[in-house]
């Protein structure tokens, strides 16, 4: 029995090993349209921080250099490969700390449970931000679902586009019921233009007003979101979605194309940018 069980345990390490390898290859293939472009991550609203084996406070939770399954590594790896920076906004957004930017990505915002004192969004960042947007910048907003975020402060800064967060669960997985975070991608979809079968769990959806449109709907509900706010653009998702656990090609079956669908949504942000916007 143990003789099988360790057969089994190296039988699957390869075939996670071939499944990253080819995911690599991908990777570097990609075109470097973002070259010269920055992405700045928030690290205000989401500010979690935990204890390292040395008992030093350090920041983590959706974090550029974390590699552990709740880390934005192989996002910014998507990112990096398109020729793209990636950057770190540790302060309030305004102007002058936005400049420079192309991008700029917000999530999953703390509630009281995940920060002692979170930095609610209020509406002077609000007006920052949209004004960033309007001269020509791309929002990324990604919540996550009701209680699990802070969706009510958050939909002050998205309700300035038309988005709001409805602070519901939608695509409820139970256990290891991965079929019920499945989500089909339509044949023709504006963004994903390489993903047909992504997984999509625990979300909160939409409900949209001028200039927001819906760009992915499931059972009628709004799952993501775009809006075109003067010469920027806003994308919006019910969750942070691109987290490792999700695109490194071990947690979920090899027919299923969050890395690809990835790479899709950053292919289209880079098309969103103006031409003169670096």
């Amino acid at each position: 029995m143990k003789k099988n069980t360790c057969k089994r345990s190296i039988v699957l390490f390869l075939l996670a090993a071939l499944s990253f390898a080819g995911k690599a290859q991908f990777l570097s293939e990609t075109p470097k349209t973002g070259k010269g472009k920055t992405v700045m991550l928030d690290s205000y609203f989401n500010n979690e921080f935990r204890k390292d084996s040395t008992g030093h406070n350090i920041s983590f939770h959706y974090k550029w250099n974390e590699t552990d399954n709740n880390g934005f590594s192989l996002f910014k790896s998507v990112f990096n490969n398109y020729g793209i920076k990636t950057a770190t906004l540790y302060a309030a957004p305004t102007a002058a700390n936005l400049q420079g930017s192309a991008i700029y990505l917000i999530v999953d915002p703390d509630t009281e449970k995940e920060t002692v004192n979170p930095n609610y969004v209020n509406q002077q960042d609000a007006s920052e931000v949209a004004a960033w947007v309007k001269a020509g910048g791309v929002l990324v907003l990604m919540g996550n679902d009701a209680g699990n975020c802070d969706l009510e402060h958050f939909n002050i800064l998205s309700e300035k586009f038309g988005i709001h967060f409805n602070e519901d669960v939608h695509n409820k997985v139970i256990g290891s019921q991965i079929e019920l975070g499945t989500l089909q991608v339509p044949p023709i979809d504006p963004i994903f233009k390489t993903a047909k079968k992504i997984y999509l769990k625990d979300i909160s959806t939409f409900k949209l007003n001028p200039p927001a449109n819906a760009s992915f709907t499931d059972k009628n509900l709004v799952i993501m979101a775009t809006a075109k706010y003067g010469k920027g653009t806003v994308f919006a998702v019910g969750d942070p979605w691109f987290y490792n656990e999700y695109v490194n090609g071990r947690n979920l079956p090899p027919d299923y194309d969050n890395l690809k669908a990835c790479n899709d949504l950053v292919n289209w942000l880079i098309k969103q940018v103006p031409a003169k916007v670096k």
